[in-house]
């Protein structure tokens, strides 16, 4: 009889994390690698939030939390929707979880049963599908183009949504491809949106405020507000405060999706960590210059990238409207040689070559559900950048 259950049957382990770990190890032998596979900013987190957790753990606030979060978070949380998103929600119509990634945790074991579909955009973040599928439902693909810069067309999402559609994920700006929908591309979404009743819609909002230009973010529900009664809309503290380790990730909705989730949660985890909500209330509530200061960085490096990407042989790279990734397309990579004797066959074998090959660290397409393309985080510093581009660039060259 087999000890370990089925589920894990359904699901594989993250990309990104897998490809992370062979740079570290390749490190570890001495190897000089340049890992540009991992989403986290490299900056710091700002003085005062660390202050705030300092001063949270002086004042004893070390207790166990209220699973759903403090009430000074949850307000906090509620206040921010009203004035960056235009949204009303109470406090008690939110939660805090312990990082993103448990928010739709909650959200999908709360909500789905056997057979049920979750329409996933392609490319999409690497864990969503296998997340739908340890919580017993069906991850259901809608695939997007280059041309239309990989955003989901109304078109292709009226057809894709059958009777056992329960929910959509929406992420903008998008991981793995930065692209962001601008307003008139959701206000056509959110009218196909408005003719299945039966969708729920999941908003990753986890990006907003990395956009570049004078892109405007909006989110779905703020463009139609009758939406609002089956959307979760999730957000966080780790890309725009540099806060990943502090594992803090916060959502909206409805009241019986709300209870029903701070059930799960209370089953699960309980409460997250109390000094990273007190951080949080202070990132949420206190000076907001960081994020202005961090956006200009990440876009002079975007601009970087996407210029060195595209001098190199065989890469298309289109230019992102947010988050600090680029997925250049590798297509006319593909069936060369690389100087090792080894055939380019999938973008994987593209990565894996660049790995060994130059050190730079980069995670193949297909992971994201989407090739021949790669993933390239460029939260790292210009030096970092310039350098592994040059490599990416040599390695190409070198393609016969």
């Amino acid at each position: 009889m087999a000890f370990l259950a089925d589920a894990l049957k359904r699901v594989k382990p993250s990309a990104t994390i897998t490809i992370t770990q062979k740079a570290r190890d390749l490190k570890a032998q001495g190897r000089d690698v340049i890992s540009l596979s991992v989403g986290e900013p490299d900056f710091d987190t700002p003085q005062n939030i660390k202050d705030a957790a300092i001063d949270a753990i002086r004042r004893g606030e070390t207790k166990y939390p209220p699973v759903s979060g403090i009430v000074p978070l949850r307000e906090a949380i509620a206040a921010k929707f009203k004035r960056e998103n235009g949204l009303d929600y109470k406090p008690s119509q939110t939660i805090v979880c312990t990082g993103g990634k448990q928010v739709l945790y909650n959200a999908f074991v709360a909500t789905l049963n056997p057979g049920d579909e979750v329409l996933i955009p392609s490319p999409y973040w690497v864990s969503y599908p296998d997340m739908v599928l340890l919580c017993g439902g069906e991850p259901t693909f809608v695939e997007t183009r280059l041309e239309n810069n990989f955003k989901l067309q109304a078109a292709d999402l009226d057809r894709a949504i059958t009777p056992k559609t329960k929910w959509l994920i929406l992420n903008s700006p998008s991981n793995p491809t930065g692209a962001a929908y601008t307003y008139d591309e959701l206000k056509a979404l959110t009218e196909v949106l408005m003719k299945h009743k039966h969708v729920w819609i999941l908003t990753d909002d986890m990006y907003e405020h990395l956009t570049f230009g004078d892109f405007k973010f909006f989110t779905p529900a703020q463009i139609e507000p009758n939406l609002m009664d089956r959307t979760l809309t999730m957000n966080g503290v780790s890309k725009a405060y540099a806060m990943t380790g502090w594992r803090i990730g916060y959502a909206a909705g409805p009241d019986m999706l709300i209870k029903a989730m701070d059930m799960v949660q209370g089953q699960q985890t309980s409460g997250a960590s109390t000094i990273s909500q007190w951080a949080s209330v202070e990132a949420l509530n206190g000076p907001q210059d960081f994020i202005a200061q961090s956006r200009t960085v990440f876009e002079g490096r975007r601009d970087l990238v996407v210029s060195m990407l595209n001098q190199a042989k065989f890469i298309k790279c289109p230019v992102p409207e947010g988050a600090f990734y680029v997925y250049p397309s590798i297509a006319d990579a593909i069936g060369k040689k690389a100087p090792s004797g080894k055939v380019i066959e999938t973008d994987e074998d593209f990565v894996t070559e660049l790995l060994e090959s130059e050190g730079v660290a980069a995670v193949h397409g297909t992971a994201f559900g989407s090739g021949p393309n790669f993933r390239i985080s460029y939260a790292t510093s210009n030096e970092l950048l310039e350098k592994a581009c040059a490599k990416i660039q040599q390695f190409c060259a070198n393609l016969r």
